[in-house]
């Protein structure tokens, strides 16, 4: 349902509302009214009304006829997080997983057909491959992704991988060779992934699972894949990250 479409059991304004945000996230610059309404799909009167609430709520800033996102959206993203609680259980055993293997790791959980990052563990390197918190990639492309899509139901998979996304680049699976790979994802427990997501990158991720052993997330160290001894991820490494993912299962198990 677009943001002009009638809200059925809901608030078309909050609708409008969250567009304007969502839009203006996306931009790399300040945006006029004008690429607002257009970017979000709605006439430029409602854009001003929702863009002026903004304003006096302290999510965006106006300066001229340009309109920026404050800080204070940053609230939002920390309280799903807060409210989340596996990132603050994941925190310990993804700084143990860094120290064991002197790699960066992530924590991500699914949304659609993209993975979205809420925890990470930084090693301190120059070069860092593990993107930010907040960060949203496409599933199918890496292992912290394809450990989550794994445990979707067939059906289920397929709707997600035809969501209306662009043909995935040459070198990643199509739709049906995917579905094979994450039958052998399920059945191994863990992902190794390389050159897919960025050439010279391998990651390695794992599942999280709660009390009922359903899948909540994956956590994933990322390796340069030339350092790797004849192209291939260190079996100790491997072992540390489904360690580090049966850790923080066990931790989720006990809320």
């Amino acid at each position: 349902m677009g943001p002009e479409a009638p809200a059925s059991e809901g608030l078309q304004s909050l609708a409008r509302g969250l567009a304007v945000i969502e839009t203006l996230a996306a931009a790399d610059e300040p945006m006029t009214l004008a690429r607002v309404a257009q970017s979000a799909g709605l006439n430029r009167a409602v854009t001003r009304r929702v863009l002026l609430t903004l304003v006096d709520v302290g999510y965006v800033l106006a300066h001229g006829r340009d309109f920026t996102l404050r800080p204070r959206v940053l609230e939002l993203g920390e309280a799903y997080r807060s409210s989340l609680r596996l990132p603050a259980l994941a925190v310990g055993p993804m700084q143990d997983l860094t120290r064991s293997t002197g790699r960066s790791c992530a924590l991500g959980v699914l949304d659609g057909s993209d993975v979205v990052h809420v925890e990470r563990v930084a090693a301190g390197r120059i070069v860092d491959a593990v993107p930010d918190i907040g960060t949203r990639l496409p599933a199918r492309t890496s292992a912290l992704g394809r450990v989550l899509l794994a445990e979707l139901a067939d059906d289920t998979l397929r709707d997600v991988l035809g969501g209306g996304a662009p043909a995935p680049p040459s070198d990643v699976p199509a739709d049906d060779d995917l579905v094979a790979t994450l039958a052998d994802v399920r059945a191994q427990g863990h992902c190794v992934v390389a050159d897919e997501l960025q050439r010279g990158l391998t990651s390695v991720a794992a599942p999280v699972r709660d009390g009922t052993g359903r899948v909540v997330a994956g956590v994933e160290i990322a390796l340069t894949t030339v350092t790797l001894p004849d192209g291939q991820v260190p079996e100790q490494d491997v072992a540390a990250v489904r360690a580090a993912a049966e850790e923080i299962s066990a931790a989720a198990a006990r809320l």
